[in-house]
């Protein structure tokens, strides 16, 4: 990204050498993502992000459809940027319906099938949830949205690089990328759309992005994008093997020391860098400041809901209660991640909370009475 940040590159839409030669390093990063994904690089569009792509999949084919197309399916535990997306196109007229999913976060492919409706524009699911970790039965909801010709819109953050995701072999439609989930710079992602798929822009300008997302490029975090997209296809599948063996070693042993707790999403068919519970007689916040201030950075949900500071819609669509909702934790690993750290963590996190617990008011109830 250095020379792109340093001065003397051109803009890619300038007809001078120097934006011939920008234009060149804007399509190899366009080839680089896309081959991660098994797509046309044509398909790519940049974006500044994952929620700027999920709301140009969303809103971008609803709008385009007319009124043949006024209802869109989607999931009760998609990101924010979804549940918005389909929020605003109800205020439009839009009729969405939004699937459950079972005790461990998965859509049952019968519900979609169920679902679809002659007038149905779009039907948007996550790859896999950031909160829980379940990864969805992509391909089977692929084969269904294509067998009732419906587009199939699948946000990808957070399951690119880390399942097998093929928009060929999936039957993936449009398909969400965020660069940072890559370890490539922020403030850039892609939607990949599938030759044929129409969109109505949702920024005008230029016609950057083959019309689709006008405004020159920020062409040194494409440029990274790039770079990361093909760092992670080199690497990925040893990665993921790593990393499921560090998470099966934290859950199997947080959930053995710590009592009055259960994991959230399932064993199986689970993000490999993920692990997530509920703790009862404790409050999760003042669990991960206490994690913090000894150098653990944890989380309690998604990053980009957490401003919100509403429940959270995913644990409330899975049936937990309050007080798991409460006590919410949320671990994930990357590839700097130690079997050493590991083990710090499962000696540190059970103190922590048996510290707080025993301060708790029913723990003060208790030995008051």
């Amino acid at each position: 990204m250095r020379p792109f940040l340093e001065g003397g590159v051109g803009n890619p839409s300038a007809l001078h050498s120097l934006g011939s030669a920008a234009r060149e390093s804007l399509e190899a990063a366009r080839v680089k993502v896309a081959r991660l994904i098994s797509g046309p690089a044509a398909g790519l569009i940049f974006t500044s992000g994952a929620t700027e792509a999920n709301n140009l999949a969303l809103r971008g084919v609803a709008l385009r459809a007319g009124e043949g197309g006024r209802h869109v399916i989607s999931s009760a535990i998609e990101h924010i940027s979804v549940i918005n997306s389909c929020r605003e196109l109800e205020k439009r007229g839009f009729a969405v319906t939004y699937l459950p999913v079972d005790r461990e976060g998965r859509v049952d492919p019968g519900d979609l099938r169920r679902g679809i409706r002659r007038d149905t524009a779009l039907i948007s699911i996550m790859a896999a949830n950031p909160e829980i970790g379940t990864v969805q039965p992509v391909a089977e909801l692929g084969k269904i949205a294509r067998a009732h010709g419906v587009p199939f819109h699948v946000d990808g953050v957070g399951a690119v690089g880390r399942v097998s995701l093929s928009v060929e072999e999936m039957g993936i439609d449009l398909l969400t990328l965020s660069s940072n989930d890559l370890y490539g710079p922020p403030g850039v992602g892609a939607l990949w759309v599938r030759p044929g798929v129409k969109l109505l822009p949702l920024m005008l300008g230029g016609g950057q992005e083959q019309g689709y997302r006008s405004g020159t490029e920020n062409l040194p975090a494409v440029v990274g994008m790039g770079v990361a997209a093909e760092l992670v296809r080199a690497e990925w599948r040893d990665e993921i093997a790593r990393l499921a063996r560090l998470r099966d070693r934290l859950l199997t042993g947080l959930l053995a020391r710590l009592p009055e707790s259960r994991q959230t999403g399932p064993r199986t068919d689970r993000l490999p860098h993920h692990a997530s519970l509920c703790l009862r007689a404790v409050k999760a916040d003042s669990v991960l400041m206490d994690l913090d201030l000894q150098g653990v950075a944890a989380s309690s949900g998604s990053a980009c809901a957490s401003k919100t500071l509403e429940p959270s819609h995913v644990l409330r669509a899975i049936g937990a209660d309050p007080e798991e909702q409460e006590g919410s934790l949320c671990l994930t690993l990357g590839r700097w991640t130690t079997a050493t750290e590991i083990e710090v963590i499962l000696d540190l996190l059970p103190s922590v909370v048996s510290r707080l617990r025993a301060f708790s008011p029913k723990a003060l109830g208790a030995a008051a009475s």
